[in-house]
């Protein structure tokens, strides 16, 4: 095939046409240089109107030229498929350089071609339906080697065929339509490798080696453009190294994903890493970080034992993402621990942690629940500042939300929480959530609610199956755009052997300086006929024995003992109507009171003592029972 003039438009061509005429006018001896043409009233000055005076040099068409094969027969015009043919003699309309009689549309196919062998990116041509070699340039061969002109391709360039190339240039020729293939991978240690020095060229740069000596690999961006002629067509391959801009990819990418797993890491230590586990409840929680770039956010969820067999759930979010709301997250849990710790209200809590927000960050709004557990009155107590309703599925099914008792968000201050009460029998399970787990975009939060009660009201099973079941109903995935932290505790309806192991027993202290032995009797026949050791059978008499006392000394009725025992701890317990709370002190050698309480704190694993909600006080301590 031979190929006299181009009117292909090719990559970098308008970028190049002062460089290709430069290079034909240094070729042509000077004896041998066009001609100045007068000006006329043709296109381009005087002479016959759309003709262009010929140059003499390589380029000129006036006869027979040289074509890529030499052999001297003249050579069909050529041009890309798509392009407007040029006038037999005249100026190719829409030329890069409709003044100057040398632009690209009088080079010839040799010149364009020798444009082709100096630029840095592999080309080829290739003609007929067997994509029969025509031209390959030196920077291609660098990379994959000399190719015999005239070999089919599908032999003589193996590289198109792994690269899958073939099929691609057949759409070509079909459609006439150029098509592009982005980075692919072209394997080190071509035919083209330079053996002197153990590198591989690509194109004028060196591709280099890698970490273990092998030959580097590269990434091109093929483009294959048809070209047509008057017997013949084919296809120009175009193949510019990438390979810097995919490895900067990559490397970005891997930046990103250690950026997002160490924010990841930093969200995930800022949280429980092992639960709580209640002796009255089962519970379980999940997180899923949202997105998929380096930004933590702000939810977060706790369980605190409190003592007695009372059990602190809290779940909160905090406004916004990334490390300074994490940070504000980290604060409130660890804050929301401490004021557990003093056994107060939900209520009081909260107050506590909203003015703790406010001094954190007074732009930052946090959202939370607190609730409290207690298994001798099978309620749930709460309170909620600005956030999502606690949802409560009973033993028949039926799920109710807990809405009442919501303040605002923490931060806002001058708000006087309140504390609700929901019904958690035996039987029944209670889910906390994120706005994450039921905001969409697309829909009102309160259809997300709706959804999840829906779908909580279907999902059996342990708290762990009901998260996945839960997260799985609201679309929940690991492209999810928004953090979700999920909160579910159970309360098993126990029965056979597993009933055994709970038991509670109650006795009203009436009367005066009578009661205490009568608490005396009480508790000793209560814990032999629950079968414990002797020594811990007369350690919890001794300690009931004392907050009896202390109780008749320092409180005011009513009165009441309560012992109850779990399948790992006897917990002791005394309720009266003052509210002031005791405290251990040391006592003095002639002291004859005072000793009560230290007494208790050394013979027990914990004590404490909290207000209760109608007024007066309750005090405790509890005894860790021995492994089965």
């Amino acid at each position: 095939m031979n190929f006299t003039r181009w009117s292909a438009r090719l990559p970098g061509t308008q970028r190049r046409t002062a460089a290709a005429q430069a290079a034909i006018k240094a070729r042509q001896p000077a004896s041998e240089a066009p001609e100045p043409t007068d000006a006329g009233p043709g296109p381009h000055g005087t002479g016959t109107p759309g003709t262009s005076p010929a140059p003499d040099g390589p380029g000129a068409t006036d006869g027979a030229a040289d074509g890529p094969d030499g052999d001297g027969s003249p050579v069909p015009h050529a041009r890309t498929a798509g392009a407007p043919s040029a006038p037999e003699d005249g100026p190719e309309p829409g030329g890069t350089d409709g003044d100057d009689p040398h632009g690209l549309g009088t080079l010839s196919a040799r010149d364009l071609l020798g444009l082709l062998g100096q630029v840095p990116a592999l080309a080829a041509v290739v003609h007929g339906p067997d994509h029969r070699i025509a031209f390959v340039n030196e920077a291609y061969e660098s990379v994959f080697g000399p190719r015999p002109s005239g070999a089919a391709a599908r032999d003589a360039l193996p590289e198109l065929v792994e690269l899958g190339l073939l099929p691609l240039m057949d759409q070509v020729l079909r459609s006439g339509k150029p098509r592009t293939v982005k980075s692919r991978r072209v394997p080190g240690g071509h035919d083209g490798a330079d053996a002197r020095n153990g590198t591989t060229k690509t194109g004028t740069t060196k591709t280099g080696t890698a970490k273990n000596g092998a030959p580097r690999d590269g990434y091109y961006t093929f483009t294959c453009t048809p070209i047509t002629a008057a017997r013949d067509s084919g296809v120009l391959i175009f193949a510019a190294d990438v390979t810097d801009q995919v490895e900067a990819a990559e490397r970005l990418r891997t930046s990103e994903r250690r950026q997002r797993e160490a924010a990841v890491t930093l969200q995930r230590s800022l949280l429980p890493q092992e639960l709580e586990q209640p002796d009255d409840l089962c519970v379980a929680a999940t997180y899923q970080p949202g997105g998929t770039e380096a930004a933590v956010g702000g939810d977060w969820y706790d369980v605190i034992t409190l003592g007695a067999g009372r059990t602190a759930l809290v779940i909160g979010d905090v406004m916004g993402r990334g490390v300074r709301a994490a940070a504000v997250m980290g604060q409130l849990r660890t804050a929301v621990r401490a004021y557990a710790r003093l056994d107060l209200p939900p209520h009081e809590v909260l107050q506590l942690l909203d003015g703790l927000a406010a001094e954190i960050d007074a732009n930052q709004i946090a959202t939370c629940v607190y609730a409290v557990h207690d298994p001798n009155e099978g309620r749930l107590s709460y309170a909620s500042a600005g956030h999502l309703p606690v949802l409560v599925r009973d033993e028949e099914g039926v799920v109710h939300r807990a809405t009442d008792h919501t303040g605002p968000p923490l931060g806002t201050g001058g708000w006087l929480h309140t504390t609700g009460t929901i019904a958690l029998q035996p039987g029944s399970t209670a889910v906390l959530y994120t706005d994450g787990l039921v905001e969409r975009r697309e829909s009102d939060i309160e259809e997300g609610v709706a959804a999840l009660e829906h779908a909580f009201a279907g999902a059996t099973g342990s708290p762990e199956i009901i998260c996945d079941r839960l997260l799985r109903a609201l679309g929940v995935t690991a492209e999810h755009d928004d953090d979700v932290a999920l909160l579910v505790l159970q309360h098993p309806v126990r029965t056979g052997a597993d009933a055994e192991l709970f038991h509670n027993a109650a006795l009203d202290l009436l009367g005066g300086t009578e009661a205490a032995p009568r608490a005396r009797a009480f508790a000793s026949g209560v814990l032999a006929s629950w079968r414990f050791p002797t020594e811990l059978h007369d350690l919890g008499v001794l300690a009931a024995s004392e907050l009896v006392a202390n109780s008749l000394q320092h409180g005011t009725p009513p009165m009441r003992l309560r012992l109850r025992r779990t399948n790992r701890r006897l917990i002791v317990e005394v309720t009266d109507g003052d509210d002031h709370l005791p405290r251990r002190r040391r006592a003095e050698p002639a002291d004859e009171t005072g000793r009560g309480i230290s007494i208790v704190a050394t013979i027990a694993s914990a004590w404490g003592s909290r207000r209760t909600p109608g007024g007066g006080k309750a005090v405790w301590c509890e005894f860790a029972l021995p492994k089965r």
